[in-house]
């Protein structure tokens, strides 16, 4: 297959092997993916025939209205490439891989005519779709593909692991994408920085209603105008974002105002749906000078029966839906193939030893939180209690909180910082707090305002799920390996806790002890107490589910009844004996992970013992002592594992945490010292990621036989 060059840019990266069937790498990457399918999919020949895609070219300058053939030939890209896209992501959908359909839906009208100017006019436009909203990436796949990059065989396993299609576009992976995105408010920023790179050249950016509530696009906004650079934005105003209405929980917000109050003196509104109206605003955005905008006003995902008009068409269409759209459109063979559901599913192969049922532990933590809530009086909950989202709380189980106490939680939008801060505003009063919640990777955007949250010494509970890397099919910008960063105060600072416990029933105890300002608790000894929680709170959970871990009598829960949890203590789930060979320290996640790699080596004879360490950022010093006991000399080890990020985690201070014991300072032999962790960008699927960083069991093993000396 020839390739079409005519979207590569200054960034194109020619070194990434094609994905087609003609290449040795590609075939070899495509046979080893339907390798998972067991054989199911011998016949198959991909549904559509993207040879039909029209390469039109459309003067802006010069073409004042499309004339009924050019009309007709963007019409017919419009439909072909929207049904493609309803297609292969909702194949992701019934293998379970999941994606988005609705935006990436939206938005095919104006990419066509985009790239119809693109050909057009190559030498004014600087030819790439950068979209500031990653997760419509599936139009850069079946652009990829219409250009050659990529066979169309390949879109069925997108989000899949190792299909190299993830759910965000990232440079240096996937051939023909030519930018890296996905952290909504990180896009336009960045295309200032290219149109001055680029003066001589008109930049489009594709952008949305939730994107531009990042308050970093205010800050672009305002250096585009200044600048008077030659920015064109099309932003896809559906008024959907994932729980609900902006125009009805974020009242105020208007696109229009906003980018008119930035000083855009171009901004056009239409409807999105009749293109000979959009081909005009985007013509008359084109030929005036500076930086304008055209909001495209639409339903999400029109003309899908079931999924028009819903939060649903931000997720991969569900094959309910996509297979009656399919067949009405006249694609029977592609609605037959997604008729195999979850026949195209794949899940991790290993069984896990001293574990029981799994569940999640994110929804464990929003359902312990109204538990607790619960509990106090209404007034009370009211006046101390504030509740604020940041349109994650269905995937942070916070909805619950909305559900059962509407009138102490804020529906907010895509605003992290401002809604963060919002937070420790209101945990400022010593008998108040404010409840954040939002995905691990944005705890990176926070992290100012978490420093001036601490010196206000603010009371502020915190829940970060879709921390770590497992099940993250969106891939590396949504990793959540940075954590650490939220323990960014000084030795005498206003208090700060992180806490990512290891399965759900210690999800609970945790949030239990460390959510109420003032509280009780019970011992294992029987004893009360009464503690206070102060300061800055942070839980982290898994996007992934995680199995309950069970005692050596492989049935008794290892944080069942009669377990309370103390922050900063560390805890032993397994014990090294002493005849061991010492400890692996973990949490979250890894623990299970790591508890089975314990069992498989001690039928190997080879004995070490298993730290969960629940609170990250807080040296028990009486484990740590134990540590170099029973693992120094020459025969001893000490190796953690954790899902955060290699380089930033706790491994990266454990070694310095071993060397200020009081057994190392008094001349002590300290162990072998290990450390596994996430230092790879993503692999792309669900629980491939694990294997893909080597933190799954097979690979802990193997690095407790190298740091033993055994094969």
């Amino acid at each position: 297959m020839t390739i079409d060059q005519i979207h590569q840019s200054f960034s194109h990266d020619g070194s990434v092997p094609l994905m087609t069937l003609s290449s040795p790498s590609g075939a070899a990457q495509y046979a080893s993916l339907r390798a998972s399918l067991n054989g199911i999919d011998d016949d198959y020949v991909f549904p559509f025939d993207l040879s039909s895609y029209r390469k039109i070219a459309i003067d802006p300058f010069s073409t004042h209205k499309l004339t009924p053939t050019q009309l007709t030939d963007i019409q017919h890209n419009i439909n072909l490439c929207r049904d493609v896209i309803v297609y292969f992501t909702s194949c992701g959908s019934a293998s379970g891989y999941g994606g988005h359909t609705g935006g990436a839906f939206d938005t095919v009208p104006e990419v066509c005519l985009m790239d119809a100017f693109f050909r057009a006019c190559p030498d004014r436009f600087l030819p790439v779709f950068y979209d500031e909203a990653g997760h419509r990436v599936a139009t850069q796949y079946l652009m990829a593909a219409l250009d050659g990059y990529i066979s169309p065989e390949f879109l069925r396993f997108y989000r899949k692991g190792g299909s190299h299609l993830p759910g965000h576009p990232e440079l240096g992976l996937t051939p023909g994408i030519q930018f890296s995105s996905g952290r909504l408010g990180h896009m336009w920023g960045t295309i200032n920085g290219i149109a001055m790179a680029n003066p001589d050249k008109i930049v489009f950016m594709l952008g949305s209603d939730g994107s531009e509530m990042e308050g970093n696009n205010a800050e672009a906004a305002r250096l585009a105008v200044a600048q008077n650079l030659n920015v064109k934005l099309v932003l896809d105003d559906n008024d959907i974002t994932i729980t609900g209405h902006p125009s009805a929980y974020l009242k105020g917000f208007v696109l229009e105002k906003t980018l008119s109050g930035h000083g855009l003196e171009t901004v056009l509104t239409v409807d999105g749906e009749q293109v000979e109206e959009l081909y005009e605003a985007m013509r008359r955005s084109v030929v005036a000078s500076g930086p304008t905008a055209v909001v495209c006003k639409r339903s999400m995902a029109p003309g899908i029966t079931g999924v028009e008009a819903t939060s649903q068409g931000h997720d991969a269409v569900a094959i309910q839906y996509a297979i009656p759209y399919l067949e009405a459109r006249g694609h029977v063979k592609a609605a037959a193939y997604l008729k195999l559901g979850s026949a195209t599913k794949t899940s991790d192969p290993h069984p896990y030893q001293g574990t029981g049922k799994s569940d999640a532990m994110r929804k464990v933590v929003g359902q312990t939180v109204v538990d607790i809530l619960s509990t106090l009086d209404p007034e009370e909950r009211k006046s101390s209690v504030m509740v604020i989202d940041s349109d994650l709380g269905g995937s942070t189980n916070f909805n619950k909180i909305q559900a059962a106490f509407p009138e102490i939680y804020v529906q907010s939008g895509v605003m992290e910082r401002g809604n963060f801060a919002a937070a420790a505003g209101f945990g400022m009063h010593p008998s108040k707090q404010g409840v954040f919640s939002t995905f691990a990777a944005f705890l990176e955007m926070c992290c100012s305002e978490i420093t001036m949250a601490r010196l206000n010494r603010s009371n502020v509970f915190s829940h970060f799920s879709h921390s770590g890397v497992d099940d993250m099919a969106d891939n590396t910008c949504h990793f959540g390996i940075n954590n650490m960063f939220a323990d960014n105060g000084l030795e005498d600072g206003y208090d700060t806790k992180l806490y990512f416990p290891c399965d759900p029933l210690q999800a609970a105890k945790v949030v239990q002890r460390t959510f109420p300002l003032i509280g009780s608790s019970t011992s294992n000894d029987g004893s009360k107490s009464t503690f206070t929680n102060k300061g800055l709170r942070f839980v982290f959970t898994t996007r992934s589910k995680t199995p309950i871990l069970l005692k050596e009598d492989g049935e008794t829960p290892v944080y069942g009844d009669g377990y309370s949890f103390v922050p900063g203590k560390d805890e032993i789930i397994r014990e090294c004996g002493s005849d061991g060979h010492g400890y692996i320290v973990s949490f979250g996640d890894a623990v299970y992970r790591c508890l089975d790699a314990v069992e498989c080596l001690k039928k190997e004879g080879i004995h070490v013992g298993l730290i969960n360490k629940p609170t990250l950022n807080v040296v028990d010093h009486d484990m740590m002592e134990r540590i170099v006991a029973q693992s120094a000399g020459s025969a001893g080890i000490c190796l953690v594992v954790e899902p955060l990020g290699k380089k930033t985690g706790v491994g990266s201070k454990f070694g310095s945490w071993l060397m200020e014991t009081e057994h190392a300072q008094k001349g002590g032999a300290l162990p072998r010292f290990g450390h596994i962790g996430t230092h790879r960008e993503g692999g792309g699927g669900l629980w491939e990621q694990a294997y893909h960083q080597g933190y799954d069991s097979v690979s802990v093993q193997t690095k407790i036989k190298e740091m033993l000396g055994k094969k």
